[in-house]
Parts: C-alpha cells; sequence; structure tokens
C-alpha cells in the first residue's frame, strides 16, 4: 500500500490540474487597440531631361479606438491625429498635407434588438497654423496665416438612438444636436465671415440634426477598409444645407511593420468653403500596431 501512495499523490495532482478554477479572472470589458502609422516619400532629380521637381514629405497617422462593454452599456471612442508636410525644391515654404485632431466619443444604453439610447460628444481642430499662399508684386512667395489649433474648432454633442450591430458596424441619430465653433478673434478682425463665425465674434452656436456611420471591414486577407461619415443639417440658418464629412481608409498590409495606406476624404461646409473639399494621400509606410 505504501508503494501505490506516490502514483495517488500523482494521480490527484494530474487531476487538480484539469480542474477549472473558480477564481480565474473574468475577461476586461475594456477592449484598446490602435496604430502608428509613418509615411514618408523623396524624389530627386539631377539634369533630368524628362523634367521634374525634387520634393520631400512625410506623414504621421494616429489612429486609436477605446470599447467598452458591460451589461446593457457600451462607450465607444475613437482618438485620430494627423499631421503630413511636403517641401518642393524651389518652393520658398513646406506646407500641409495633412492636419487633424479628432475625437469622437458615444455612450449607449441597450434597448430593443440592436438599438440604443445614446449620447455623443465630437471634437474637431488641426494641430498648427494653416496658411494662405500666394505671390507678391514681385513675383515672390508670401503666406498669410488663416488657422491655427483651436481656430476653427468644432465642439457637437446630443442625444439620439444609435443602432450598432458590431464595435465595426453602426449608425447614429441625433436630432437635438448643439455645435459650436470656435475662432480666434484676431482671424474675424478684419473678416465678415470666418467658419460661419461673425467680423469680431469668436464662436458661433448651431442647433441642429446630426447623423454619423462607421464601418470597418477586410476586404482581403491583408486589406483593411474603414469609412466614417459625418452629417450635420443647422435648424437655425439654410436648413437645406447639410455639413457631410467622409472619411475612407485602406490599409494594406505587407508584413508586421510596412503597409501601403490610402486616405481619402471629402468635405463639404459651406461656411468654410462653398464648394466640396477633396483631400487624398496614398503612400508606404510603417506600422505599429498596439
Amino acid at each position: 500500500m505504501k508503494n501505490l501512495l506516490p502514483l495517488f499523490f500523482l494521480i490527484g495532482l494530474i487531476t487538480f490540474g484539469q480542474t477549472p478554477k473558480n477564481d480565474s479572472i473574468p475577461p476586461s470589458p475594456w477592449n484598446m487597440s490602435g496604430k502608428f502609422n509613418f509615411t514618408f516619400n523623396q524624389s530627386s532629380f539631377t539634369n533630368w531631361t524628362a523634367g521634374g521637381e525634387s520634393s520631400l514629405s512625410g506623414t504621421i497617422l494616429i489612429n486609436y479606438d477605446i470599447n467598452y462593454n458591460k451589461g446593457r452599456w457600451h462607450w465607444d471612442t475613437k482618438l485620430l491625429g494627423a499631421y503630413g508636410l511636403i517641401k518642393l525644391k524651389d518652393d520658398t515654404f513646406e506646407k500641409k498635407t495633412d492636419d487633424r485632431i479628432e475625437i469622437y466619443s458615444i455612450v449607449g444604453l441597450k434597448g430593443p434588438k440592436n438599438w440604443y439610447a445614446s449620447a455623443f460628444l465630437n471634437f474637431k481642430s488641426q494641430f498648427s497654423i494653416g496658411y494662405k499662399y500666394s505671390k507678391n508684386s514681385e513675383g515672390i512667395d508670401v503666406r498669410s496665416e488663416f488657422t491655427d489649433f483651436m481656430s476653427p474648432a468644432m465642439m457637437s454633442s446630443g442625444p439620439g438612438f444609435q443602432w450598432k450591430k458590431s464595435d465595426n458596424f453602426s449608425f447614429n441619430l441625433a436630432p437635438a444636436t448643439s455645435r459650436i465653433t470656435l475662432v480666434n478673434s484676431r482671424f474675424t478682425a478684419d473678416r465678415d465671415d470666418y467658419f460661419g463665425v461673425k467680423r469680431g465674434k469668436d464662436s458661433r452656436y448651431e442647433l441642429g440634426f446630426t447623423g454619423s456611420g462607421y464601418l470597418k471591414f477586410k476586404a482581403a486577407e491583408n486589406v483593411t477598409v474603414e469609412q466614417i461619415l459625418h452629417l450635420f443639417s443647422n435648424y437655425l440658418d439654410e436648413f437645406q444645407n447639410v455639413d457631410v464629412d467622409y472619411s475612407l481608409n485602406i490599409e494594406l498590409k505587407i508584413n508586421k511593420y510596412l503597409g501601403t495606406t490610402i486616405m481619402g476624404q471629402l468635405v463639404y461646409d459651406d461656411n468654410a468653403f462653398r464648394g466640396l473639399q477633396v483631400r487624398e494621400i496614398f503612400g508606404l509606410g510603417v506600422n505599429f500596431v498596439f
């Protein structure tokens, strides 16, 4: 019997190791992920008969998502920051290719099926001074300040209703949205209308309807497509003029650290510019996923 005790002890250890523990740590309601991308482009020409202009450009992009899901509550936040510059050999000044700060956060309380009672907060601005470029009477390049950090800055918030299939597919309707546009009063000192802000003022309040949509999916094994849409219509002034902000981000992953990024954005905001604004960036860059 004594010789069998070690065997019984060994069997007990194996059985204990295979028994599920009741004190295991429950999964966290938080899910956080993001991407840092650096895209660099350079071209050089020396005695090139076909023509060409040397240039140097780079863009930094940070795209971070924070998602919370527990019980009937969810809270989704997207943080987006991008900054890019280009310098042509014969240009006096470097110019921006991208400059964005955006925070979009929405909280929802689950209702029937995929519907939620929601409330959202959206903030948009830029990192540095934006210039308008021209030539003076002597043909020399000159520039004048047109925008800056927090000028303009747009903050929107309001209650609404959200339909959410997953963290990657949702849309939100907010029929009572408050939007405030903040600017530095030095930009309105000699302008009658600056992003909708009147001469000498530093802010504008709007009450309107907001519609927002988000869709992210894998188009192929190494291809991810992300689409973001924001719509806003002001009840207090020209309700028929709908502000549109649509972004398309396509990432083609080459390996763990290299990828091709295609970014496009369409903006219509008659307070900023009475026409369609279009921006497109394509480049090979270094990606860090965290």
